[in-house]
C-alpha cells in the first residue's frame, strides 16, 4: 500500500510539474534546413561591343539576335527603348520608344509578342515581335523590375524578395514566391531569365546572379560575375552603372550578360 502511494504521488508531482511549465517549445527555423547555395562558375567565351547609350534593363536572345529594353534614369521624353540588336557588332536593327517620360524595365518574348514592363509607372506594353507595333497595355499594382517567362506564365520581380507569376493574356497575378536561402529572404531581386527550369535573377547593385527554384523560391546556386570587369576599368567608372541584362540561348547553351551603359557584352557558358 505504501509503495502504491509513493508511485502515485510521484506521478502526480510529475504531472503538476508538466502543467506548470508554460514555456512553449521553440519552433524550428525553416531556413536552418535550407542548404547553402552552390557556388557556380562559368567560362568566358567572347566579348562584344555594347551601346554605351543604353541603360539596359532587360535582355532576351532569340534566333541569333538580342532584344534589349532600356530605362530612362533622367526621365527625359521618349528615352526608354525596345530594340533588336546584332550580337557581334552591337548594331541596332530595329527599335521603338515608350512615349513620354516612362521608365522602361524588363522584357520577355512569348510567342509572337514582346512584353515590356515599367518601373514605378505600373504599365506593361505588349508589342508585335515582327514589327514592334504596340498591341495592348496592361496595368499592375507593384513596381516593375525584371521580366521573363516559363512558356506558360509571365514571371516578374518588383525589387523585393517576391517573384510574381502572371497570366500573359490579362497580366493578372496567378501566384508568387519569396526568394530565400539559408540566411533569410533575398531582396533586390532584379533582372530575370528562365533557364532549364530555374529562374536566374540578378541581385540589384551587385554582379551576383541567383539560381532559384520556381516552385518554392529557394536559392539553389549563385554566380559571381564581377571578374568579367577585369581588364575593362571603364565598366567600374561613370557613366557605366550596375550589372543588368541576362539572355539565355538554349540552342547554343550560352548566356549573354551586360550592364547599364556598359561598353561590353559578355558571352559565357555555365560550367
Amino acid at each position: 500500500m505504501k509503495i502504491w502511494n509513493l508511485v502515485a504521488a510521484s506521478a502526480l508531482l510529475a504531472g503538476l510539474s508538466s502543467c506548470n511549465n508554460n514555456t512553449p517549445d521553440k519552433p524550428a527555423d525553416p531556413l536552418a534546413t535550407l542548404p547553402a547555395p552552390q557556388q557556380m562558375t562559368y567560362t568566358l567565351l567572347n566579348v562584344y561591343p555594347h551601346d554605351t547609350s543604353s541603360y539596359t534593363q532587360g535582355l532576351q536572345y532569340l534566333n541569333g539576335f538580342l532584344y534589349e529594353g532600356s530605362g530612362n534614369p533622367r526621365r527625359e521624353n521618349n528615352r526608354s527603348k525596345l530594340r533588336k540588336v546584332e550580337i557581334k557588332t552591337g548594331k541596332v536593327l530595329k527599335e521603338t520608344f515608350i512615349k513620354g517620360e516612362l521608365f522602361g524595365e524588363g522584357i520577355t518574348i512569348m510567342g509572337d509578342k514582346v512584353y515590356q514592363i515599367t518601373w514605378e509607372d505600373k504599365k506593361c506594353f505588349v508589342y508585335n515581335l515582327a514589327d514592334f507595333k504596340l498591341i495592348k497595355e496592361f496595368t499592375y499594382n507593384t513596381d516593375g523590375w525584371g521580366l521573363t517567362n516559363d512558356g506558360k506564365y509571365l514571371i516578374m520581380s518588383d525589387g523585393s524578395d517576391k517573384i510574381y507569376f502572371r497570366d500573359p493574356n490579362t497580366f493578372q497575378e496567378v501566384t508568387h514566391i519569396s526568394v530565400q536561402d539559408n540566411t533569410g529572404l533575398r531582396n533586390n531581386i532584379n533582372e530575370l531569365e528562365y533557364i532549364n527550369g530555374f529562374i536566374y535573377a540578378n541581385v540589384y547593385m551587385t554582379e551576383e546572379v541567383l539560381k532559384i527554384d520556381p516552385g518554392n523560391g529557394h536559392v539553389m546556386g549563385k554566380i559571381n560575375f564581377s571578374e568579367l570587369k577585369n581588364g575593362y576599368p571603364e565598366l567600374s567608372q561613370p557613366p557605366s552603372d550596375y550589372f543588368n541584362g541576362i539572355a539565355w540561348d538554349s540552342t547554343g547553351n550560352r548566356i549573354f550578360v551586360t550592364g547599364k551603359y556598359w561598353s561590353k557584352l559578355f558571352e559565357v557558358r555555365l560550367n
